[in-house]
């Protein structure tokens, strides 16, 4: 009977491979690297899949940059972006009002103060992310790179991927910021929120900091990771049809005669969300009940002990 349901097991799984139904994925980005080596060596001491922003001017930039491609780990330029508040800016901070010169030397200049990165994501940047002309010098900057650009979404109003638009710059977004505030249990709740759009949408990215808080809960909540949460770099979502915050395409396939019917109706309540083991106990019972099953069972559980015994 054990065998039949493995059996069974298999041949569902092998099923649902074969309809494209997938795991949620969660990628995680840790930002401000470069400046607190204690709490950025626990961090690489996660699992590989968690990737890491690093900040151009920090003391420690290229060590900790050069210790995660070692490992195999996403390496960012955490790139310092005028916010619209008043706050001490890194320097060579971004702001709208640069030159694409003035850009582009800054950029140059980050690229070889952080070694072996793939992608590059705003350090604040309310300001800058969310002037379109500033953003189309970015991006254009960004073309003699082979960057992906992951907005952290520090202001609604992003004008990253319009900017992006006519380039081959992809922009990815983030989901969730995990610490706003230092208190563990809202980190926790944050992380579990992440999960959540995992599972919804197919994919999460979620941002953190290097604070002993977010360091601990992570320990704590990584390695108890769902089984149907896949943890991956951001680079993986870059190319999937519904990747969180992809930029649209610059010329849409519109239908000659688009149909307007009515609109969908709202549902009065929520429906709770169905996770993997529902699934497998559906499939399960519904296998239970078929007659070749139940023929195969039937015949097994006529056996006598005799039988068995041979």
């Amino acid at each position: 009977m054990l065998r039949i349901k493995l059996d069974a097991a298999l041949l569902f799984t092998l099923l649902m491979a074969s309809f494209g139904l997938k795991a949620g994925r969660l990628a995680i980005v840790i930002d401000d690297f470069g400046y607190r080596p204690h709490e950025e060596n626990q961090v690489l001491s996660m699992p590989t899949a968690v990737s890491i922003a690093v900040l151009p001017n920090a003391p420690h930039a290229r060590e900790m940059a050069t210790k995660a491609h070692q490992q195999g780990r996403e390496v960012l330029i955490h790139l310092p972006m005028a916010p619209l508040s008043k706050q001490p800016l890194e320097r060579d901070t971004l702001r709208p009002g640069m030159s694409q010169e003035e850009i582009s030397r800054i950029i140059r200049d980050a690229v070889n103060k952080v070694p072996f990165a793939v992608g590059l994501n705003n350090h604040m940047g309310s300001a800058m992310t969310s002037n379109l002309d500033g953003m189309r010098n970015v991006m254009q900057v960004l073309e003699h790179y082979p960057f992906y650009f992951l907005d952290s979404m520090t202001i609604g109003n992003s004008q990253s991927s319009q900017a992006a638009n006519g380039t081959g710059i992809k922009v990815i977004k983030r989901n969730v910021f995990l610490d706003d505030t230092s208190n563990e249990a809202d980190i926790r709740q944050q992380f579990n929120r992440a999960i959540a759009l995992a599972r919804r949408n197919g994919s999460a990215i979620a941002i953190g900091h290097p604070h002993p808080n977010t360091v601990r809960i992570l320990q704590q909540m990584l390695p108890a990771l769902p089984t149907d949460i896949t943890l991956v770099p951001p680079s993986n979502l870059l190319n999937e049809t519904n990747a969180p915050g992809q930029a649209p395409s610059s010329r849409p396939n519109r239908p000659r005669n688009p149909f307007r019917g009515v609109p969908m109706c709202l549902t009065k309540q929520v429906p709770p969300p169905v996770y993997a083991d529902a699934m497998f106990k559906a499939i399960f019972s519904s296998l239970n009940d078929t007659p070749w099953i139940k023929l195969i069972t039937h015949r097994g559980d006529n056996k006598s002990p005799a039988h068995q015994a041979q």
